[in-house]
């Protein structure tokens, strides 16, 4: 695996040997930016139009939504002279001829999306709510990617660049949701032998952490006896890669002094708000935090983790839902990397922690069933991880004496030591930015780019900016997407010319 040791060396050596971006390049990214800046915003409405959620209801290759958004990008790389071919879930848009290829990886699926918490429709680009943004779903993850990229091969081709590699762009259409299409379809396509993704951050990304998902299901306790204050209901979140913006717990039996104490401990919390509503002794305790994506945990405010804390004025074991409280104070708390989850905490230098976040907690017909979303670095194989999460949940079980399940998934992280084209990304990035000597940097989220062979992400993201992909705000500015633009030119010339 590639050291951080390591890749300081590299970029180095690159720093001081590298060429400087080529005319050819920089030529071809103004013109791409002076001639299409309005088209790729016009091309990146058309896309974000279609809500092209998976739908468990609906097969893929029968849901309309994606039927369309596949018809638009067949249709539009028609209009910009590339070719075009489609292998169901991917679709494949090239420029040029060679054997030696320059891959882009992208997707057309977006997460889904809570539309009351848009100022206009999530699937309408809103340019004039907030004057500057361009807001809608898959803006940055990943139709406006999608776009640029587009735009800049056909100002590539414009030019015509003298390209001695041919470029072709990845768009899978389940990333958000099944990537076993995508492996099947490699296990008997060949790839560009040199890939960029552009589904994370600037100015490189050589290392992303494995995911991981717990299922903790509650089983139901009965009728619930006496007058003495229980959680009733508790709920939250709304999909498994996103830090949940909203949670709700309803308690009977409850006084004003009870609410007093929560109020309290409420308050004491960053970033939530919080309603309180009372239905004769029932208590229902409303609670607002911020969405983000569950990998960025940091960007966000956990609503139901918060909301587990205002509640812990007292343990609440008398109920399903109130044990469900107790867990997650018990277990997770207000934390971010698993410290209060027996021994499963740790880190890595270049990759950073693990991360541990509630995201999901809803009632089914087998108990009440909270998602844990875990990213992982490398440090801990995946049997030692898997034994330590066990056995601290079985010792908080036999603690409380109940009947609690747990299921675990994880994968593991991702090294990429073998990026050839690391310097011209690096070049072309301090080019555009003015940031000098850049290096690349590990992140929570899972991409493509482990599909794929020399693949490393390279934006749409800027270092030190939110990113809002997974989120009910999700947006890129004008200027971010004009700037990616120029960027994207640039990589391609250099990457295939």
């Amino acid at each position: 695996m590639l050291k951080k040791i390591a890749l300081a060396a590299l970029l180095a050596h690159a720093t001081v040997h590298a060429a400087p971006v080529s005319e050819a390049a920089t030529a071809t990214a103004r013109h791409a930016r002076q001639a299409y800046g309005e088209k790729v915003i016009g091309s990146l409405a058309t896309m974000v139009s279609f809500n092209t959620v998976a739908d468990p209801k609906v097969p893929f290759e029968k849901n309309p939504q994606h039927i369309g958004f596949k018809r638009f990008i067949k249709e539009e790389a028609a209009r910009l002279g590339l070719d075009y071919a489609d292998h169901g879930y991917i679709m494949i848009v090239g420029l040029g001829q060679g054997k030696e290829r320059v891959g882009v990886i992208t997707h057309g699926d977006v997460q889904p999306v809570d539309p009351g918490k848009w100022k206009q429709s999530p699937f309408k680009l809103d340019r004039t709510s907030e004057p500057g943004l361009l807001l809608g779903r898959g803006t940055e993850d990943d139709k406006g990617p999608i776009a640029t990229a587009m735009y800049a091969m056909k100002a590539i081709k414009d030019r015509k660049v003298a390209l001695k590699k041919r470029i072709e762009l990845y768009i899978y259409m389940a990333e958000e949701s099944d990537w076993s299409p995508l492996e099947a379809f490699l296990k008997n396509h060949t790839p560009p032998q040199t890939n960029i993704t552009i589904d994370a951050e600037y100015p490189a990304v050589t290392a992303e952490k494995g995911w991981g998902g717990m299922r903790v299901t509650m089983p139901d306790m009965g009728a619930a006896p006496g007058s003495t204050p229980l959680v009733a209901h508790f709920t939250g979140g709304f999909f498994d890669s996103q830090i949940p913006e909203d949670a709700r717990a309803d308690i009977d039996n409850a006084d004003a002094a009870l609410e007093a104490a929560i109020r309290a401990r409420a308050a004491q919390q960053q970033g939530m708000s919080y309603k309180y509503a009372w239905s004769g002794q029932r208590l229902t305790v409303t609670a607002k935090g911020l969405a983000a994506h569950s990998s960025k945990p940091q960007e966000g405010v956990n609503a139901i983790a918060m909301l587990a804390d205002a509640l812990a004025v007292q343990r609440w074991r008398s109920s399903q839902a109130g044990l469900m409280v107790d867990f997650v104070n018990d277990m997770i708390g207000t934390g971010l990397e698993g410290e209060k989850f027996g021994k499963i905490a740790y880190r890595d230098d270049f990759m950073g922690p693990m991360t541990v976040s509630p995201t999901t907690l809803k009632a089914t017909d087998k108990g009440l069933v909270l998602g844990i979303n875990l990213r992982r670095p490398r440090g801990k194989t995946t049997a030692e991880l898997t034994a330590e999460i066990n056995a601290a949940f079985e010792a908080w079980k036999a603690q409380n004496q109940v009947g609690a399940t747990l299921a675990a998934q994880i994968t593991d992280p991702w090294v990429q030591d073998n990026a050839p084209q690391l310097p011209t990304l690096m070049k072309v990035f301090s080019h555009y930015t003015g940031i000098k000597d850049p290096q690349p940097i590990a992140v929570g989220g899972g991409t493509n780019s482990r599909l794929f062979p020399r693949a490393v992400s390279f934006g749409p993201t800027m270092p030190g900016k939110v990113y809002t992909g997974h989120s009910e705000h999700e947006h890129i500015t004008e200027k971010q997407l004009l700037l990616n633009l120029e960027m994207y030119t640039a990589v391609l010339v250099e990457l295939a010319k």
